[in-house]
């Protein structure tokens, strides 16, 4: 039967359960636009740039069972997508890129957008495919999802040059997805080692990431069997519940919270799932891991490479933690004295969230406040998104998340400018919820134009601006040393402005004392589907845990000689100006 490239791209995508697209139309993809424009599975989403586009396709894939997934324009397309490509790629995230390619049938050279994109994104995603017949588009699709959502996820980048797209092909079959059989098998052997390891230990701690984000039940089961506190980093914040009585909050060393740095203090086995070990959940790799260390992890590259581990454990999370809790079930207990473990958590929490909560203020917004009033006025099912910079580490900190996968940062791609895009890809994935974005001032203006897509969309975004007028976290790391804020004050900016040019609503929160009513305001907007900023003056004159312990973290492993430099820099210039 003779099929043109477009049709049967669109019906594969169909087929392995694509709800959107995101992307712009353009010369080398627009018979892919007419197709998806015929599709009553499938909803393509102009976006405002690329960048966007791949942020929001982010945001679908760590929050619904669809793949995000991209339909851009070579080159130039590809060059801007790849902020969010990369982030996906970093952090394990599926997605699916589909580009459009110069045409390959005509021997001309130097046309519109021509240029090696294998080569390009080489880096940044898990595999490139270039289709060069019809009859493989449908096969390539479906192993391109396949790739992208086995083991550790990602991107996978697929070209489709112009003329199959345009023109009909002789195809011998249209076949159905059907997914492969995945093996649950893990070494029984490394489970037996890890069983006995936690039995011999008299104060085990777990450490997840978001490798065990649906994993949370097997967390709290093996947690409570073994009276054991529990870390996460910041991407795995969702992984364990931030109300239940053992978790201590993120990381547990010098950046960590004092609850955690208590409970993790003599720590004998440390169990990790789904963690990396990276710069950024770690704190500048300075928390101290025991010599028994168990590492769980689907991507056995990640074992050993800061850390190194006793027992390397490759496997899906929760198989793997519910082969190590039946095995401790039949004859463990615990030791340890659970309830004093407990009673002290919740006194180190209790003690720190009162240090940002003295007294309210009449001129400036407070993070401790802001916070409570947050958590307590939003949905529990809510979803809180943020950037990358100093606000970051505030959510981290002072906001509590009871619900997997509910909580979404860029981490070690770290990328600024993701979360309003990513937000949308949220909202629109997760229509019954309420969509929160935390965002800087300088995050913020990356892409806040892509709030076009939001009202477009209808999504009733809640956007929180921590404006400073300042890249918060940037400045603090330089002021502490260096007493200079170079490049890192913002040009005043009117984001009531910006609200206006979008089609959004705008909110100024300028102290304590309307925190309560802003917010109630934003969240009677966001059920109407009508998309908000709420200007919010905030605080940052208090460092967060992860300012101060990644300054001492890093400062203390300066060579002597330059340690002395740096101090008498940083004395000399508070002291002098």
């Amino acid at each position: 039967m003779q099929k043109s490239g477009s049709s049967l791209l669109v019906y594969a995508m169909e087929q392995i359960g694509v709800k959107y697209t995101f992307g712009i139309p353009g010369v080398h993809n627009t018979e892919i636009y007419d197709e998806l424009n015929k599709s009553r599975l499938i909803e393509p989403i102009l976006v405002t740039h690329e960048a966007g586009a791949a942020f929001m396709a982010d945001g679908i894939s760590r929050t619904t069972k669809s793949i995000g997934t991209l339909v851009t324009v070579p080159a130039a397309g590809t060059t801007h997508a790849m902020s969010g490509i990369g982030e996906a790629f970093l952090d394990g995230i599926p997605m699916l890129i589909i580009s459009g390619g110069t045409r390959r049938d005509t021997g001309k050279h130097y046309q519109l957008h021509q240029m090696d994109q294998e080569v390009l994104t080489k880096g940044v995603v898990k595999q490139f495919f270039l289709i060069e017949r019809h009859a493989d588009i449908i096969p390539t699709i479906y192993r391109a999802y396949d790739i992208a959502t086995s083991g550790e996820p990602g991107p996978v980048f697929v070209e489709i040059p112009i003329e199959l797209q345009l023109f009909r092909g002789e195809i011998l079959e249209i076949p159905p997805y059907s997914s492969p059989q995945k093996t649950t098998v893990v070494d029984s052997k490394a489970i037996s080692e890890a069983i006995k390891m936690l039995k011999q230990a008299k104060t085990p701690g777990i450490y997840a990431g978001w490798g065990a984000v649906d994993a949370s039940a097997e967390l709290i089961q093996l947690a409570e069997l073994l009276g054991a506190p529990v870390s996460t980093t910041l991407q795995g914040l969702s992984s364990f519940p931030g109300n239940h009585p053992l978790h201590t909050g993120v990381g547990f060393g010098a950046s960590g919270p004092p609850a955690a740095q208590a409970a993790f203090k003599n720590c004998d086995c440390l169990l990790a799932v789904g963690a990396r070990f990276g710069e950024l959940a770690t704190g500048s790799y300075g928390i101290d891991v025991p010599k028994n260390l168990i590492h769980i992890d689907i991507n056995p590259a990640v074992f050993n490479k800061n850390y190194p581990a006793k027992v390397s454990i490759e496997g899906d999370a929760r198989f793997v933690l519910a082969a190590i809790i039946e095995g401790l079930a039949k004859d463990y207990k615990s030791d340890r004295h659970a309830e004093a473990l407990r009673t002290m958590i919740k006194a180190e929490k209790e003690k720190y969230l009162s240090t940002w909560m003295k007294e309210k203020k009449d001129h400036i917004v407070s993070p401790g406040f802001f916070f409570e009033a947050l958590r307590r006025l939003l949905p529990k099912d809510a979803f809180v998104l943020t950037d990358d910079g100093k606000h970051t580490f505030l959510t981290a900190e002072l906001m509590e998340v009871t619900h997997s996968r509910h909580f979404v940062s860029p981490t070690d791609f770290n990328c600024m400018g993701y979360c309003v895009p990513a937000s949308i890809g949220v909202g629109l994935g997760n229509p019954d919820n309420t969509v929160v974005s935390i965002v800087g001032d300088g995050a913020f203006m990356m892409t806040c134009m892509e709030l076009v897509t939001a009202t477009a969309q209808e999504t009733g975004l809640i956007v929180f601006i921590f404006n400073d007028g300042e890249l918060g976290q940037i400045s603090q790391f330089q002021k502490i040393p260096l007493n200079r804020k170079t490049c890192s004050l913002i040009g005043k900016v009117n984001f009531e402005g910006v609200a206006l040019a979008t089609g959004t609503q705008y909110l100024s929160l300028e102290n304590d004392h309307q925190i309560d009513d802003v917010i109630g305001q934003a969240l009677v907007y966001s059920a109407k589907n009508s998309s908000v900023i709420v200007d919010v003056n905030i605080d940052y004159s208090k460092k967060t845990l992860l300012t101060k312990g990644v300054v001492k973290t890093n400062l203390g492993r300066f060579p002597f000689k330059e340690k002395v430099r740096f101090l008498g820099r940083a004395f000399k210039r508070h002291l002098l100006g």
